[in-house]
């Protein structure tokens, strides 16, 4: 059940989307890690900014997170993103250790070009993963993140679409 502190850091996530969507070749994806109330590490995405493309907000945020920690593992921290994360993303997050992903918009509320597979979902990564200790909850804050996006039912021709 989330309360005022998850609304709190989704609400930094979502400033940090909309500072993404400012900021020439960043992409409106923002994604915050806390630990026991404090901030680690934040970030958004730089894809088109760093011509890389394991520069989603999360990747970047583990990334600052594993400097500042000086580790690759953040057991007890809660990852906010604005946006379900994508396979890549739920993978890194597995690997990180991450505790929970706490995510706003989902599949179901942006269009399927925010997404590379068809059939897979973050559920699934998680669901199948060895690890028993990965808590995911979606939905948070989510007409605001949602609105950061396309929207599922847009007609948005094919050449524009990303992810195709």
């Amino acid at each position: 059940m989330p309360d005022r502190d998850d609304e709190r850091w989704m609400r930094r996530a979502i400033a940090l989307a909309r500072q993404a969507e400012a900021t020439e070749g960043a992409n409106p994806i923002g994604c915050v890690i806390v630990r026991d109330g404090s901030l680690i590490a934040e970030g958004f995405n730089e894809v088109d900014l760093r011509m890389d493309p394991t520069a989603h907000a999360e990747i970047v945020t583990m990334r600052r997170a594993g400097e500042r920690l000086h580790t690759h593992e953040f057991r007890g921290t809660t990852m906010y993103t604005t946006l379900q994360p994508c396979g890549m993303c739920t993978m890194a997050s597995i690997w990180g250790k991450i505790g929970r992903i706490v995510y706003g918009a989902g599949r179901d509320d942006v269009h399927r070009m925010y997404f590379e597979d068809r059939h897979l979902d973050t559920v699934d990564f998680i669901r199948d993963a060895f690890r028993d200790d990965l808590v995911l909850e979606g939905g948070l804050l989510v007409g605001e993140c949602a609105s950061l996006y396309v929207p599922p039912d847009a007609n948005v021709p094919e050449d524009e679409q990303f992810n195709r």
